[in-house]
């Protein structure tokens, strides 16, 4: 089951199965919510783009080895706002900068499951979402995270 939402960074198109969420990507689908869930997960997102909601209270099942599952989880730690760096979550989960960079890239559920706040030590990182580094500075912004870019 699909479901497409309109959204400040573009046209997002939502994945169910089983009950939860199971994917968010950047596609130009025409499906209307029309699930419980996706019903919800539209009223969800728009909250949190109009800056009326901090977290998400979806169901989410996002496919994944056991590390993915352990590197979701730590994302979804991460506070409304607020940002880690790739070394941070690193040295958290024990493995190299590096897999936490794959991770974010292969996140089957951007900014449900926020890869968007994590940073390179040096900069922003990347961003696999549509519009790359442009969107995640968008996100940013939106949470009030601006003051970390300049």
């Amino acid at each position: 089951m699909i479901a497409c939402v309109d959204s400040p960074v573009g046209r997002l198109t939502l994945t169910e199965k089983d009950g939860a969420i199971t994917g968010l990507e950047w596609r130009d689908e025409d499906a209307t919510p029309d699930t419980d869930l996706m019903r919800q997960a539209a009223r969800e997102l728009a909250a949190y783009f109009a800056g009326n909601r901090t977290s998400f209270t979806l169901p989410l099942a996002p496919r994944g080895s056991e590390f993915q599952q352990q590197f979701y989880r730590a994302l979804c730690a991460i506070p409304f706002g607020e940002t880690r760096t790739y070394g941070d979550l690193a040295a958290e989960l024990g493995v190299s900068a590096q897999a936490i960079g794959q991770a974010c890239g292969a996140n089957p559920i951007p900014i449900l499951i926020p890869c968007h706040r994590v940073l390179s030590s040096t900069g922003l990182g990347g961003f696999s979402g549509a519009g790359g580094i442009e969107t995640k500075v968008a996100l940013l912004k939106l949470e009030g995270a601006a003051s970390l870019l300049i």
